[in-house]
């Protein structure tokens, strides 16, 4: 017996959903599947010309739901969907984030995911301060093969992802670099650095 492909359509409860949002909820659906989750797996930091397993689950969403033909959409979701099936198995059971309306650059980015993780003592700073300069100065297909084990080593350390957030990062990225790159620094840099105090109003009179 084969599993079936889940329907690509959203409900109508979920029509108020970005459509990130609704694609990230259609692939953690697949991966209940043991059959579709290594499928998409497959597809780890490969472009879409290499993911020939993935097509039969992912053709039928960009059909009913974005442009297939413009080709940075197309990479974020197959990125995204081999990600997603990436998981630890400690992290398979865990449902998508509900998020609470209000303005989407207010939800975590990959920065403020690894400012998390840095804070956290699950990365060290200077390993993901230099990564997201790195990527910052790239275009999409040199950030895509640093994803795989960067986010698996965030989820792996219990480090939640907005993997809804990063696919429309990663689907822009060519076309604004620099607002998503500035964002996500943005971003680490206010989730990683501690507070800061006011400097001790006694050090300028003692000099």
């Amino acid at each position: 017996m084969t599993d079936s492909v889940p329907a690509a359509s959203a409900s109508p409860a979920s029509s108020a959903l970005r459509s990130s949002d609704r694609f990230v909820a259609y692939v953690y659906q697949l991966c209940a599947s043991t059959q579709a989750r290594a499928a998409l797996r497959r597809g780890l930091g490969l472009p879409v010309q290499q993911c020939t397993y993935l097509h039969r689950y992912l053709v039928p969403w960009l059909r009913d739901h974005d442009d297939p033909h413009q080709g940075d959409i197309r990479r974020a979701h197959y990125a995204v969907a081999s990600l997603i099936a990436a998981r630890p198995r400690s992290a398979r059971d865990t449902a998508p984030g509900r998020h609470t309306p209000g303005p989407w650059y207010e939800r975590p980015n990959l920065g403020a995911s690894l400012g998390q993780a840095v804070a956290q003592g699950v990365m060290k700073e200077n390993s993901a301060e230099c990564a997201l300069h790195l990527m910052a100065r790239q275009s999409s297909d040199a950030v895509h093969p640093y994803l795989p084990a960067m986010t698996r080593q965030l989820v792996a350390g219990g480090i939640p992802v907005d993997w809804a957030v990063l696919l429309e990062d990663l689907a822009w990225f060519n076309r604004s670099r620099d607002r998503i790159a500035t964002r996500w620094l943005g971003s680490y840099f206010r989730t990683a650095t501690p507070t800061t105090d006011p400097a001790d109003p006694t050090e300028e009179t003692t000099r």
